[in-house]
């Protein structure tokens, strides 16, 4: 792994857990100070985290991690119900039998995360740690592959990883993805597919609703007024 590889995954992964979050302006000389990277590396790193959209150039103002609109998250969620809905069917049809035997493995993985027991948190690894990655890269589509595991997939693991510690969301969310496997084990391409756009819509009212909480936190009281 050259410097340039070691500095982009740390920083990826500090975005993608909200350590450095949304909307911050990144800065070389912090970046350089608190992971010890020198400025050419630096560079190159964030040149690719443009490429994998988690962060954005902005005219006179440099470069800050990507904050997406209440209605810019909403889409990107609608937009994935819809696509990996039809991987998930996909995938009845053309994962393997050891392929459905390592979705199984994954999740039993999964089971053991502290965070899931205690009902707090299930945050998901990526790539072959990622119930919903293995799942799109069972559906050999390559187009949708493309989609959801590289262009639109880091950024909807900043998104994921932020509201991955809804209050009971996380064993709702792990016995959906169990249902999910039995269905794609099953062949039901037809029934995994809506079981997998119910998953997503889930999640999505999750995020509207913990959105809307924070909306109304923000809102001046009844006696008080702004300053």
């Amino acid at each position: 792994m050259t410097l340039s590889d070691g500095a982009f995954q740390r920083i990826q992964t500090a975005i993608v857990k909200g350590e450095i979050p949304p909307g911050t302006r990144i800065s070389e000389q912090y970046l350089s100070n608190t992971f010890g990277i020198s400025r050419g590396p630096l560079r190159e790193a964030i040149r690719r985290l443009e490429g994998r959209r988690l962060v954005v150039r902005v005219p006179h103002a440099g470069v800050r991690v990507v904050a997406l609109e209440y209605a810019e998250l909403i889409e990107l969620y609608h937009v994935r119900e819809a696509l990996e809905g039809m991987a998930c069917r996909l995938a009845a049809e053309n994962m393997t039998e050891q392929e459905i035997d390592g979705l199984r493995e994954v999740l039993a993985t999964h089971e053991k995360h502290s965070g899931l027991k205690a009902n707090e948190s299930y945050y998901q690894q990526e790539g072959d740690l990622d119930i919903h990655y293995v799942i799109v890269q069972g559906s050999k589509n390559k187009t949708l592959s493309d989609m959801l595991c590289g262009d639109l997939y880091h950024l909807v693991r900043m998104y994921r990883y932020k509201f991955s510690s809804t209050p009971k969301r996380p064993q709702q969310a792990f016995s959906e993805h169990h249902r999910i496997i039995e269905a794609i084990a099953d062949r039901d391409g037809e029934l995994a597919e809506m079981l997998m756009r119910r998953h997503i819509s889930a999640s999505r009212r999750n995020i509207e609703r913990r959105m809307q909480q924070q909306t109304m936190l923000s809102l001046p009281q009844e006696g008080q007024s702004d300053v």
